[in-house]
């Protein structure tokens, strides 16, 4: 399952003059140089993409809840009072949210049928769900304070896509290694925006003050959230996937010009045409992350989608990438196991076994579908 992101950080301090409306590293110099009072270098955006993802999240998160109704399925339900939206036993679910037999009903990561179904939206739906309270509060507090500053940043549009393509992203890395249980959650898409704020910063060099702190700064929260992706329960593939993928769309998305052209281009705004054009607007290492990182996010995504669709298991060409996602610790085994049952209907009573651990377990369900019985034979042999 998906796992928060670091809350934001304000770490790009960037050097004012006058009232601090004015970015300009600069010292003063000619009048193409010159940063006149008032001005803003950069167009300030108003934020309502990030916090329509948020409550669009919560919304899914909501009816999921109320279709998947506890108390029809089970005697054990976490705050009965609750009805309908009662949570699933504890020993099910320890994040109190739905079964994972209606995740999957709702577009759960399923890459059995991914491949073998041709349900390829899943790779997107997957984002806006989430396995209980818990996940969706940590996972929308986390876009809160990373994406709200972004989005006035840079606006909704450039924001939007790094979002949607970095869960993509993690979505389709997921499921090229974790093809034993179902993932969901916006972490593949907090990561990206995560790494969009690290390229940035990269891409944007030469306009920062304070710039060698604030990346040391930004590589520690990431580096501490990637080794949270070891625990169990988390999908650090999807963290891993999202990372990349917003990192290298942040070259690409989030260029800014540099502040000479941009002086130059207000100097000739207020003192005609005439003066001539000495400043590029980009730095040659900027046009080069550019076409660079597009040709990496194309010929990735291209590769991954084809060996996902051909059924291709990750983990096959890479004997330690499991470890990414899994610290074999405290003799907690990392080797996937099957997702294999045998059941037997006895009444009311449903006994399921796991062919690959073992593992039983006894369900008072009466007359439960196939796609239930998939997921709780998901949730017993994971």
């Amino acid at each position: 399952m998906g796992r928060a992101s670091p809350s934001d950080i304000e770490n790009k301090l960037k050097q004012r003059t006058g009232s601090g409306s004015a970015i300009h590293p600069l010292g003063s110099g000619s009048s193409a140089h010159q940063v006149y009072e008032g001005y803003r270098p950069f167009k300030r955006w108003f934020p309502w993409l990030v916090p329509s993802f948020v409550v669009a999240n919560i919304a899914v998160f909501v009816v999921t809840m109320s279709i998947n109704n506890c108390p029809k399925n089970s005697s054990s339900c976490v705050a009965k009072s609750l009805g309908r939206f009662s949570f699933q036993p504890f020993k099910e679910n320890p994040l109190l949210g739905p079964s994972s037999s209606t995740l999957v009903k709702m577009g759960a990561l399923d890459v059995n049928e991914v491949v073998h179904e041709h349900q390829g939206w899943r790779l997107i739906t997957c984002i806006w769900l989430h396995a209980g309270v818990f996940h969706v509060l940590a996972n929308m507090l986390s876009l809160l304070f990373i994406g709200i500053r972004l989005e006035q940043e840079f606006g909704f549009v450039r924001i939007g896509m790094i979002y949607i393509i970095s869960g993509v992203g993690g979505s389709l890395l997921s499921a090229l290694f974790i093809q034993s249980s179902i993932s969901v959650g916006a972490s593949g898409a907090l990561f990206g925006l995560l790494g969009g704020m690290l390229s940035e910063l990269i891409t944007n060099w030469t306009i920062y003050a304070n710039k060698t702190a604030a990346l040391l700064t930004l590589l520690v929260i990431i580096v501490i959230n990637l080794a949270v992706g070891v625990l169990p329960h988390v999908d650090n593939f999807a963290h891993i996937g999202g990372f990349i993928s917003g990192f290298l769309l942040g070259f690409v998305f989030l260029i800014r010009p540099q502040f000479g052209w941009v002086n130059q281009k207000l100097a000739q705004s207020r003192h005609g045409a005439g003066q001539p054009k000495t400043k590029p607007k980009h730095k040659m290492y900027q046009y080069v992350l550019w076409i660079l990182s597009m040709t990496l996010l194309i010929v990735g995504f291209t590769v991954g989608f084809v060996m996902l669709m051909r059924g291709v298991n990750g983990n096959d060409h890479c004997s330690w990438c499991h470890y990414l996602s899994c610290a074999p610790i405290n003799n907690r085994s990392c080797k996937a196991t099957s997702v294999d049952c045998m059941s037997t209907q006895t009444g009311n009573s449903l006994n399921l076994t796991c062919v690959g651990s073992g593992k039983y377990h006894v369900y008072q369900l009466s007359n439960p579908s196939g796609d239930e019985i998939k997921g709780l034979c998901l949730q017993l042999c994971t």
